[in-house]
C-alpha cells in the first residue's frame, strides 16, 4: 500500500498549531482516476456477471411461460406458486442484470464510487419482492389446505420437470459467481428457491397420482413459502445494514480502536467510523491524536503507513479504503461536535 499524505508542514508553526494531517489509503474507487487497475478488474468481473445473469434470465423467462400454461391446464396451486416465484425470479434477474450494468460505469466527480451501490439496491428490491411472494404463497396454501381443489398430477409432473431442468441450468451458470456481490447472491438465491419449488411440485404430483391426496399440492405450496421467507429476510437484513451504513459484519470497532491506539506515537483515536459501499468494499475513517513531536521530526508519514497497514491486514475484514486525520493533542479542544 502506498498512502499519500497532504500533511501540512508543521515545522514553521510548531507542534501545537491548529492543523491536521490527513491521509487517504490508495486503492480502488477512491474517486475519478484512482485505482485504475482494480477498477478494470471490477469491470471485467461485472461483465462476466452480466453474461451469466442474461443466460439465467433467458432460461427463467422461457420456463415461466411454460409453467403458467401448465398451471392453467392442471389447476395446480403448487405449479402456479412456482410460476409466480419464477416471475419474481425473472424480474429479479432483470433487475440484477441492470444493476451489474450500472456497476460497470466508472466513478465521476458527482458519483465518486460510481454505481457500486446499485447492486445493494437491486438485492434489497429482489428480497422485498421475494418476501411478498412467500407470504402470498403461504396464505393461499392455507386456504387450499382447508378447501383442496382438483389437481391434474400428470400436467404438474411434466411442467415441474421442465422447470427443474431449467433451474438446474441457471444454477450451473450463476454458481461460481454467487459470492461476487450481494446482487449475484440474491439472483442465486432466487433461482435456488425456484429449483426447490420445482422439485416440490414434482413430489406433490407424485403423491397425488399415487395416493389421490390432493392436499399435497397445498402442503408443497406452504413448503415453498417456508423455504423463501427465512433466506429472504436474512438477505434483506444484510442489504438494509449496508444502506444504513452500519459497521461491516466481522469488524469490531472497539477492537480496531484498541489496536490503533497501541501503535507507536498514537495517543488516542476518536470519530472512528466504518461502513460498506458495496460487497467487498468496506471503508473506514478516524481522527488520530499523535504525539506533538511527530509534526516536526518527520514521523507522520510512518504513522500513516502503520495505521493503514493495521486496518488493511490485521482484521478479518480487510479495509483498504481508509482515511486518517492526524492531530496534535492541542487540536482536540478545537473540534466541533461530539467525539466517538
Amino acid at each position: 500500500m502506498n498512502p499519500t499524505s497532504d500533511a501540512a508542514d508543521m515545522s514553521e508553526t510548531g507542534p501545537h498549531a491548529q492543523h491536521a494531517a490527513t491521509s487517504h489509503s490508495s486503492g480502488p474507487g477512491g474517486g475519478p482516476g484512482e485505482g485504475h487497475g482494480h477498477g478494470h478488474g471490477h469491470a471485467e468481473l461485472a461483465g462476466l456477471d452480466r453474461r451469466r445473469l442474461l443466460i439465467a434470465l433467458c432460461l427463467t423467462s422461457t420456463v415461466l411461460v411454460a409453467e403458467v400454461i401448465g398451471a392453467l391446464i392442471s389447476g395446480s396451486l403448487a405449479l402456479l406458486a412456482d410460476a409466480g416465484h419464477m416471475l419474481t425470479d425473472a424480474a429479479g434477474l432483470l433487475i440484477a442484470y441492470f444493476a451489474a450494468t450500472l456497476a460497470m460505469r466508472p466513478p465521476t466527480a458527482q458519483r465518486t464510487w460510481g454505481f457500486r451501490r446499485a447492486e445493494v439496491l437491486a438485492a434489497a428490491l429482489q428480497a422485498s419482492v421475494l418476501l411478498a411472494v412467500g407470504v402470498f404463497v403461504i396464505v393461499e396454501g392455507v386456504r387450499r389446505l382447508l378447501e383442496p381443489p382438483e389437481v391434474g398430477s400428470g400436467t404438474m409432473i411434466i411442467f415441474g420437470v421442465i422447470g427443474l431442468l431449467a433451474n438446474i441450468a441457471s444454477l450451473a451458470v450463476i454458481y461460481t459467481a454467487r459470492g461476487n456481490t450481494m446482487n449475484m447472491r440474491a439472483a442465486f438465491l432466487e433461482v435456488l428457491n425456484d429449483a426447490l419449488g420445482s422439485l416440490a411440485v414434482i413430489i406433490a404430483a407424485i403423491v397425488i397420482a399415487t395416493t389421490g391426496w390432493t392436499r399435497a399440492d397445498a402442503v408443497v405450496s406452504l413448503l415453498i413459502g417456508v423455504l423463501i421467507i427465512p433466506r429472504t429476510l436474512k438477505l434483506l437484513r444484510e442489504t438494509v445494514e449496508v444502506l444504513l451504513e452500519s459497521t461491516p459484519r466481522g469488524l469490531d470497532l472497539d477492537d480496531v480502536r484498541r489496536h490503533l491506539e497501541e501503535l507507536p506515537h498514537v495517543r488516542a483515536v476518536h470519530d472512528l467510523h466504518a461502513s460498506q459501499i458495496a460487497t467487498g468494499l468496506p471503508v473506514l475513517s478516524a481522527h488520530v491524536v499523535v504525539e506533538d513531536h511527530c509534526f516536526v521530526d518527520g514521523h507522520c508519514p510512518q504513522v500513516l503507513d502503520e495505521l493503514q497497514a493495521c486496518v488493511a491486514e490485521h482484521f478479518e475484514v480487510a479495509v483498504e479504503h481508509s482515511t486518517f486525520q492526524l492531530e496534535p493533542a492541542s487540536h482536540r479542544g478545537h473540534e466541533v461536535g461530539a467525539h466517538s
